[in-house]
């Protein structure tokens, strides 16, 4: 964990990046082009996106302009999307896949993802999922938004385990028992909403922790979620954030410090409850 193309390696072996950029709510046009192209320039290999954002086109242009304009190579990068819960099925699951690839004009994505574990459709998902998966049309599969009980469920008939699980983390949500699971399964665990949209700006503590190792809150919280082993993307749009946000690889939080943050947690979200939402 010493740069920014650091990995961790999923069950699978493949290897997955620490650190990337998050698109949520960034609409097609300019913004999401330079930010797409910014974080790439600036050493990030790993964007994460999803149908439902609507903006896979801009990203997938974004990415191939990227990669003419840096020499990075398609396979340095690791792209993420996720199947919305309006496609959960085998065969719409299959076909909103080959959709995806085609809005971003890519030839296969590193990481596919079931967005929302909506009670009787994920399984059928997870099994379009695990065809891409043995054909060799994604590199991994996984999970977002589920919990202990979903993934239960989903493994009793898995024939292949997830190898991620995206879900909203911050020190306000550490979700521990949640990632102690994901580990004794072999699923690695992943941030969403990684500085709770803000919320955790001006919080004593981490304001407190940001002046004793002369860094920005969120570089503290960002830190923070990869030696907790948590892999993290947070969303930015502007170029100075996007650099500065990836900054977390040249120090370390100690032990003390880190159970502070951890002690911040009160079971709080900011997204919606993956036991009661309604979309």
């Amino acid at each position: 964990m010493n740069n920014l193309q650091a990995t961790t390696t999923l069950h699978n072996g493949l290897k997955m990046p620490w650190f990337g950029l998050g698109v949520f709510k960034v609409e097609e046009g300019p913004e999401l082009a330079e930010a797409v192209k910014s974080a790439i320039r600036h050493g990030y290999r790993s964007i994460d996106t999803a149908a439902v954002y609507g903006n896979e086109a801009g990203v997938g242009q974004a990415i191939r302009e990227a990669i003419r304009e840096t020499g990075v190579a398609r396979k340095e990068l690791f792209i993420t999307s996720k199947v919305w819960n309006a496609d959960l099925g085998y065969e719409s699951t299959i076909a909103a896949y080959e959709a995806s690839l085609q809005r971003l004009g890519l030839d296969y994505l590193d990481l596919y993802l079931i967005h929302w574990p909506v009670a009787g459709k994920y399984k059928e998902a997870w099994r379009a999922l695990e065809t891409l998966y043995k054909e060799g049309m994604v590199k991994a599969i996984g999970v977002s938004n589920f919990q202990i009980h979903h993934l239960q469920d989903l493994l009793q008939d898995a024939e292949v385990n997830p190898m991620v699980n995206q879900v909203e983390y911050h020190p306000r949500l550490t979700q521990k028992e949640l990632q102690a699971f994901c580990k004794a399964n072999g699923i690695q665990l992943e941030a969403w909403s990684p500085l709770m949209q803000g919320q955790l700006l001006q919080d004593p503590v981490l304001t407190g922790l940001a002046r004793k190792y002369n860094r920005t809150v969120p570089q503290i919280i960002l830190r923070w979620d990869i030696q907790n082993g948590v892999i993290t993307i947070p969303k930015s749009t502007k170029e100075q954030r996007i650099i500065e946000n990836s900054r977390i690889f040249d120090f370390v939080l100690s032990k003390e410090d880190m159970e502070r943050i951890d002690g911040l947690n009160q079971h709080l979200r900011v997204g919606p409850d993956p036991d009661n939402f309604d979309f």
